[in-house]
């Protein structure tokens, strides 16, 4: 059995969440692509945890993890984080954490490279989150990325890095006006964590195709959502990866196996972190009440998050991209303080409605065509049946399977493990 867990909004969806309640169903999970610009979220009986770069199934001590080739790894940001799970009780061993040696390293200077470019776009800037992803990927297919598996050779990764320093010192001095890159440095750095790193590092691959002849079941986990996907995305608004479910298995270093489940995630509500268009947003005080009530803060960044209500334009985009054969909504109960709850049912552009996802450069001209329905306001956090809920939470859900067109499975009414119905 192969599950991918996929996002159909601008990611924040509560993948995590997700990955880390399903995952009791599975032996493995894949994290197959995307680096730390993003954190799920996961609360369980032993505290709250924030992953960057982790799977969320490393919250399970019988879940084996797996970083996939598709990743690009910040090796300071993932020892870090590592510490900061054992800290928390979690077991982390290279029993239960894999790391692709085709994983590709994402160096102290795609983080600054990251930043001298933010900084010259100033207000033109696409909402970076000043991690190095873009300049890491760029790296990659140029060609002059450093893979995971280069960390068992010192010397032969020096030697290459020279070259590599070299090249990347044109750009920082000569374009930017920065100090050169000093290879030395850098060293130090690669060897300090690369030390920590070296023994979860393998041929994954080969590990994942064994785990599915021996008949394991295997989630692939997805940062963002389909509205950041490099390519079906509101491009360059976007990742730098591909984040649909179509590419789990190529990310996660098994592309001759093929799914047989994708399962989407997406809130109750829209939120959005980071620059591009957003049809559905609100704005001044209704956007903070929703924004209040869902604690909708960046778990990797700490920025608020746009918000708006939700929108079934994007994420019936949403769906067809990600192939999502379940749904799960989360975030409910955050509506439950509402007397009213609006729905973005359509766009209007040009002086036309439209329920087809547009270009993005359209999307700037998109007004939402907005619905409302009554709420519940009620708290609905300790539901655990369909039949608990008070019948406007259940008209609502009914109404967004009916405007999505696809069924949603599972619905999640607060943040702890436990709190959530299934359908």
């Amino acid at each position: 059995m192969l599950t991918a867990i996929t996002g159909i909004n601008w990611g924040d969806e509560g993948k995590g969440r997700m990955v880390d309640l399903l995952s009791s169903d599975y032996d493995v999970v894949v994290r197959y692509q995307g680096g730390n610009n993003a954190g799920h979220t996961v609360i369980n009986e032993k505290g709250k945890f924030i992953l960057n770069l982790l799977p969320s199934g490393i919250l399970r001590e019988e879940v084996v993890n797996v970083m996939g080739n598709g990743m690009v790894v910040d090796i300071k940001h993932l020892v870090e984080e590592m510490g900061r799970l054992r800290d928390g009780g979690i077991t982390i061993t290279p029993d239960n954490l894999k790391i692709s040696d085709k994983a590709v390293i994402c160096m102290p200077y795609h983080v600054l490279l990251d930043c001298l470019e933010e900084n010259r776009l100033a207000d033109k800037k696409f909402g970076s989150t000043r991690r190095g992803i873009a300049p890491v990927y760029s790296d990659k297919y140029m060609k002059k990325a450093i893979r995971m598996g280069e960390l068992r050779d010192y010397d032969k990764l020096k030697s290459r890095l020279a070259d590599i320093l070299e090249w990347k010192s044109l750009t920082v001095e000569k374009v930017y006006g920065d100090k050169a890159l000093v290879l030395d440095e850098m060293m130090a750095h690669i060897q300090k964590y690369g030390d920590v790193l070296r023994p979860f590092i393998c041929d994954t691959s080969l590990y994942l195709n064994n785990a599915q002849k021996d008949g394991k079941k295997i989630m692939f986990e997805a940062q963002l959502g389909a509205l950041r996907d490099i390519d079906f995305g509101i491009y360059p608004y976007t990742s730098s990866s591909n984040s649909i479910a179509a590419y789990a298995p190529i990310g996660a270093g098994v592309p001759n196996l093929k799914l047989d489940l994708s399962i989407g995630i997406m809130k109750a509500y829209s939120t959005c972190v980071g620059e591009g268009p957003f049809t559905a947003e609100y704005f001044g005080d209704k956007a903070e009440a929703l924004r209040k009530a869902g604690g909708e803060y960046g778990a990797a960044t700490g920025r608020p998050r746009r918000v708006g209500p939700f929108d079934v334009v994007a994420s019936k985009y949403g769906i067809r991209m990600q192939g999502a054969d379940e749904i799960a909504l989360t975030k409910l109960d955050v509506l439950s303080e509402f007397d009213e709850i609006e729905i973005c049912v359509a766009y209007e552009l040009d002086g036309k409605t439209i329920t087809d996802f547009p270009f993005t450069t359209d999307l700037d001209a998109c007004k939402p065509v907005l619905k409302t329905v009554k709420g519940w306001k009620c708290d609905i956090s300790g539901c655990r049946k369909k039949e608990d809920l008070p019948k406007e939470a259940i008209e609502y859900v009914e109404l967004l399977e009916e405007l999505i067109g696809s069924k949603i499975k599972y619905v999640s009414v607060g943040a702890e493990r436990e709190a959530y119905i299934i359908l």
